[in-house]
């Protein structure tokens, strides 16, 4: 039976059941005649759905509110639901996406469309076929020109510090000790440290998790030194935009090689991996998902020609070689 329309004070809505739901909802209008046209296409919505399947009727705009009630990461999701709205998702091709990727940031690189578009555009998608309410997208990202990251190194962060304030120098030290990338060492507060037993809880802001990170003696002591009370922020910036332009003025009086926030994350694993620490452990230590992402990552061959000598020109190398040759 159609749907049928009554009033709530001066608003109309509509009730009734169509292809077996029970439906009841607002119109928002005082008008009765808009209010007619909305439950009709409500309705029209409905059987469509029961006699095409829900793919036929979902829009990108009820996938990505479904992506966000099942609590999914949310970042870069407010431009691509701006973009898509309403469009069917059945409608959304994987060349519509990559399109998307292009109209919505025409001046970014690869990695910027590739990350910011093209990955919460298929997340908001695949979780709706999850749910089986419509079919699974795989679209092909822009290539990317994989560029060796330089890493911060100890003696950097130590120049960084010395014409750095205590907590700027504090913040630069705690991403190279632990891993952290920026965003989530700006959001450690004092109530996540523990200065006693050395620890800190990071919140993953990628991966969607949390860790603790053991803090070592003269990082305890770097941040010790960071003077206010302790409560709120540790390193008191409070955002990343705020806290580059000190980042800049240090880099520059110091007068060392300009290095980004990231840098130090990538510090951490690099000064890891050369201490002969296994890659599992340096993964968990600095939160990267897995393995096979530290690898893709920090993989590249050294190109220290001294690794050969501190390999193979070893006493015991030779003794093993000698008997050989015996």
């Amino acid at each position: 039976m159609p749907l049928k329309l009554y009033k709530r004070g001066e608003v109309w809505h509509y009730a009734g059941t169509v292809a077996g739901h029970r439906l009841r909802g607002s119109c928002r209008t005082t008008q009765k005649t808009t209010a007619q046209q909305i439950a009709a296409k409500v309705e029209a919505r409905y059987w469509q759905s029961h006699l095409n399947g829900p793919e036929a009727v979902l829009t990108f705009a009820q996938a990505a509110l479904l992506h966000r009630e099942a609590e999914k990461s949310d970042r870069f999701l407010v431009p691509v639901e701006d973009y898509w709205k309403n469009t069917l998702v059945n409608q959304i091709t994987p060349g519509a996406i990559r399109k998307s990727a292009l109209d919505l940031y025409p001046n970014a690189g690869a990695a910027t469309r590739n990350r910011q578009v093209i990955v919460p555009t298929q997340a908001i998608i695949n979780h709706a076929a999850e749910l089986e309410l419509c079919s699974r997208v795989s679209v092909k990202r822009f290539p990317v020109e994989r560029k060796e990251k330089e890493p911060a190194t100890a003696v950097w962060i130590e120049r960084f510090m010395v014409s750095a304030n205590p907590h700027l120098g504090a913040l630069a030290l705690f991403m190279f000790c632990t891993g952290a990338r920026i965003s989530e060492a700006l959001n450690v507060h004092w109530e996540d440290v523990s200065l006693t037993d050395r620890k800190a809880l990071i919140r993953q802001t990628k991966i969607m998790d949390e860790r603790r990170a053991h803090l070592p003696a003269h990082l305890v002591a770097a941040m010790a030194n960071i003077e206010g009370d302790r409560t709120g922020k540790v390193f008191k910036y409070s955002s990343r935009d705020t806290a580059k332009i000190q980042w800049n003025k240090v880099i520059k009086r110091a007068g060392i090689k300009h290095l980004s926030f990231h840098a130090c994350r990538h510090g951490f694993a690099t000064t890891m991996l050369q201490a002969g620490v296994d890659p599992v452990t340096v993964a968990k230590r600095g939160g990267w998902k897995d393995t096979q992402q530290l690898f893709r990552t920090y993989g590249h061959a050294s190109e220290d020609n001294g690794v050969i000598d501190r390999v193979f020109d070893t006493p015991v190398a030779h003794a093993k070689t000698a008997k050989k040759i015996i």
